[in-house]
């Protein structure tokens, strides 16, 4: 009789990458719905004028009147209230907008300054034509070329922003998903990182502006957006960043806002949700190496040893 291990070890290997390459992402694309990606390339939005950051600069800080709800710290302008001030008056904190010009895509930026709620694809939620008025207030122009003057506003914050490099996800994060979705793997709240505390009575004291923040985003959104810490596991990188693009691609009249981030900060949010997700995932590749590399060697001499004690038999 012929020796059928090699053939036994063929079928096996065959049959688990059909099951891993084939079965399983079917069984996935049945479970969830598919949609392509747009490529963050936000097509249905106008393309934006070649912008003066020094003029923008006076935008933002006058006639714009960003400072008045945002801060902006890498230029020494603080928050006009604390966090949970600011959902209890708008539904939700307005991000700081340091890093705004590296995470946000110039199109979309430009769009969401003259017209929040169709840049973030919520007209059916605030319809101005019924009264329901964005928090955001829109940009009506400051007397010159409206579409000229957001420019300059885009590339202001552009020129205040960090380079690609020197964005990390955790700053990505925080601006784009941080003050709707808390990850507590991270310790991370929709008011910030939760410090460590001396006594329990400020631990408690910080509980309790959390839960008002919260009280007020769920009034703001229908619910609690949830904890991502997970979510990179259940639902993977395809469906969160298609998801981040368009959420009405998945659910039609969703409350939340499309994010309108560029594909580069796309891949840091991903990047600090598998960090989140699965914190020893780089030392785990490196011991799934040296143990595959082990199981070559090990099998090696496996084959050596058989040989040599059946010999006489074969």
């Amino acid at each position: 009789m012929k020796n059928k291990e090699p053939l036994i070890l063929v079928i096996v290997v065959f049959f688990s990458l059909v099951t891993y390459y084939l079965v399983e992402p079917f069984a996935h694309s049945q479970m969830h719905k598919h949609v392509e990606s747009e490529g963050f390339a936000y097509a249905d939005l106008p393309s934006v004028k070649t912008g003066d950051a020094t003029r923008g600069k006076d935008l933002v800080m006058g006639a714009g009147a960003c400072t008045g709800c945002h801060s902006i710290k890498s230029a020494d302008m603080p928050a006009p209230m604390d966090a949970v001030s600011a959902a209890a008056a708008y539904g939700v904190n307005p991000p700081d907008l340091s890093n705004a010009g590296a995470v946000y895509d110039a199109k979309f930026l430009n769009a969401l300054i003259k017209n929040p709620a169709h840049a973030l694809m919520v007209e059916h939620k605030f319809d101005a034509a019924k009264g329901q008025m964005h928090p955001m207030v829109a940009f009506y122009g400051a007397g010159g070329d409206i579409d000229q003057e957001v420019a300059d506003m885009v590339a202001y914050l552009q020129s205040i922003a960090p380079k690609a490099d020197k964005l990390t996800p955790k700053m990505a994060f925080e601006t784009a998903c941080g003050r709707c979705h808390a990850v507590r793997y991270e310790k991370w709240t929709q008011i910030g990182e939760t410090p460590t505390f001396k006594f329990k009575k400020d631990a408690l004291a910080q509980k309790i502006k959390v839960l008002e923040y919260q009280d007020s985003l769920t009034k703001y959104m229908g619910k609690l957006p949830p904890d991502l810490s997970m979510y990179i596991r259940s639902r993977g990188e395809h469906y969160i960043k298609t998801f981040v693009e368009n959420p009405q691609n998945y659910l039609k009249g969703t409350a939340m806002p499309r994010v309108g981030v560029n594909a580069e900060a796309a891949d840091k949010v991903i990047e600090y949700l598998e960090d989140a997700g699965d914190a020893k995932r780089h030392e785990r590749t490196n011991v799934g190496i040296n143990v595959m590399i082990f199981m070559l060697v090990f099998v090696i001499f496996a084959v050596l040893w058989k040989r040599e004690v059946w010999r006489d038999l074969h």
